[in-house]
């Protein structure tokens, strides 16, 4: 009888023991599994702080528009493809805001600077408003690359063919060349923008980091331009007669087609860019009923413009030719033949949404 009274306690006290040492190591795997959680917690913390050390360099987005995005939908489709490998601005007029009421994607809630100004056409302005995009776009290390759209601009392929075409280079893509016929160049200038500094080109540019310092920290041009380069006070083709002479806009100047350009020729950066321009606009002659007024604004595409044949023409583009300095730029990518354009314009809302249901600009509608 004793006997089985010990067993029976030696018995309690092994599954005790037993008991003690599950209950240890079941604490003890919580405790490693916390620990475990907590640790890829704080590292998924610690890549959202720190994109780039995760996803490498980005590109921003920095859109110059009037009040809303009207193409906002087609630019959502685009950017779902896109991680965490860009980032949006935007410059809209003063007081504005992307919110729920304002715009239908959520990638443009709350992108508008916060000090944005009034800008008007064919004035500093415009150039002003790029500046303050490419300071906000330069406080995160991780941008890159900086692409300027406006908001009547489409994609015309994924955000993958995107991003490749535009890190697959060291320089920036300027569309830069001399000016020799408009007569914009205004000898005030000089000479601190002698004229064979002076260029022309589309404001649409993709400038590397280095060159959005340069235009960042630029204390010289810029002020010249603010002076010297303003848009002439023309009559519309409705009035009678014309506004008085104002002799300090004796130059249909129209800066933001010659700012970046200039100031890269003048800083002795010009080996350091594709001298092309990535958007692609379509300049008619016969757009404008005022003579003087014509080929100032590209073709607006409307609905009935937007089809497969038009895509696939801008698409099909592989040269540029600059008639002022007999120059033909063949289009590369990677150090092989490409297509010129990832962007075009001026697409209105319905042409725009047309083109992204047909599936003609690289993405799809989901």
């Amino acid at each position: 009888m004793k006997q089985k009274v010990a067993q029976r306690k030696a018995l309690f006290k092994w599954r005790r023991k037993l008991a003690f040492v599950l209950l240890f190591v079941f604490c003890f795997g919580s405790l490693v599994m916390m620990q475990s959680r907590y640790g890829r917690v704080m590292m998924l913390a610690s890549l959202h702080l720190h994109p780039q050390s995760a996803h490498g360099p980005k590109v921003a987005f920095l859109f110059i528009a009037r009040n809303r995005l009207p193409l906002d939908i087609v630019w959502d489709v685009f950017f779902q493809e896109g991680e965490n490998k860009f980032s949006i601005f935007v410059h809209s007029r003063p007081g504005f805001l992307f919110n729920k009421a304002t715009t239908r994607s959520t990638y443009f809630l709350n992108r508008q600077v916060n000090d944005s100004i009034q800008v008007d056409w064919g004035e500093a302005s415009m150039i002003e408003a790029e500046r303050i995009l490419l300071r906000h776009a330069l406080t995160d290390s991780s941008n890159q690359r900086f692409v300027f759209l406006s908001d009547s601009c489409v994609p015309l392929y994924n955000f993958s063919y995107t991003y490749d075409y535009v890190m697959s280079t060291s320089t920036s893509f300027v569309d830069s060349f001399a000016d020799t016929k408009e007569g914009r160049y205004n000898p005030k200038m000089d000479p601190v923008i002698p004229v064979q500094n002076w260029r022309k080109g589309s404001q649409w540019v993709v400038l590397t980091r280095k060159h959005a310092k340069v235009v960042v920290k630029d204390i010289t041009v810029f002020p010249m331009f603010q002076q010297h380069c303003k848009r002439k006070s023309l009559p519309e083709f409705w009035r009678d007669r014309p506004f008085p002479n104002d002799p300090s806009k004796e130059h249909n100047c129209i800066p933001d087609e010659h700012y970046v350009q200039t100031l890269l020729a003048q800083e002795g950066l010009e080996e350091e860019l594709t001298r092309r321009s990535l958007t692609y606009s379509a300049w008619d002659l016969s757009y404008s009923k005022d003579h003087e007024r014509r080929n100032w604004h590209p073709v607006t595409y409307k609905f009935s413009d937007a089809t497969l044949d038009l895509i696939q023409s801008i698409k099909g583009i592989d040269n540029i030719y600059y008639e002022t300095e007999y120059r033909r730029e063949w289009c590369t990518s990677k150090g092989k033949p490409s297509r010129c354009f990832l962007f075009a314009r001026k697409f209105t809302r319905p042409a725009a949404l047309r083109l992204l249901n047909m599936s003609l600009l690289g993405v799809k509608p989901h």
